[in-house]
């Protein structure tokens, strides 16, 4: 992108503002912001969302070379014995809305399923939960290893969430991919 993505506006907050918001608003327990790059800034915003949201920071270390594979391992190592599930999202998603997360977390409350992904037209999305009973198994990947590989190895014990929006395949990789999305 060229400069911090989860800084840059969005509506009246940031990138990541507005992630955490919808995470917030849908209801979760807990929200887990994994910082790498940027680190204070990030922090320090997550922090200034802590008053209205159930915000915590953690920093991946590893980020400059761990991908993303590091900074879930990082968060899914912050969160206590009292969550059974975490759900995964990308702080570059500002464009998931509550609702889509609602639905996930329902799929999880009603099947009690280990893997429960957003699908929009038969591709997977996210964000999206997993069990506790797998988090051992995803803190042991090492790369060339990838979520990606991880879900395919777990495609059978997936739920799926049809949802009707394309957000959730979308995120912010390139300033064409912020323009498009204001």
């Amino acid at each position: 992108m060229g400069q911090p993505k989860l800084l840059l506006p969005w509506g009246g907050t940031t990138v990541l503002g507005q992630v955490v918001a919808s995470f917030g608003e849908a209801g979760l327990g807990a929200i887990v912001v994994v910082s790498g790059a940027e680190r204070e800034k990030v922090e320090g915003l997550a922090a200034g969302l802590a008053g209205k949201y159930p915000v915590q920071c953690v920093h991946n270390a590893a980020y400059p070379t761990g991908e993303m594979l590091s900074s879930l391992q990082c968060g899914l190592a912050a969160l206590g014995p009292e969550f059974e599930a975490a759900l995964i999202g990308l702080g570059d998603q500002p464009q998931i809305e509550p609702e889509t997360v609602r639905r996930i977390l329902d799929a999880y409350e009603y099947s009690k399923a280990r893997i429960v992904v957003p699908s929009y037209h038969m591709r997977r999305g996210h964000p999206w939960l997993v069990q506790r009973s797998l988090w051992d198994e995803i803190r042991a990947l090492q790369a060339p290893l990838t979520l990606r590989d991880y879900l395919n190895a777990h495609a059978g014990e997936i739920t799926y969430v049809a949802v009707e929006t394309a957000s959730v395949l979308e995120d912010l990789d390139s300033p064409e991919d912020y323009r498009h999305h204001p």
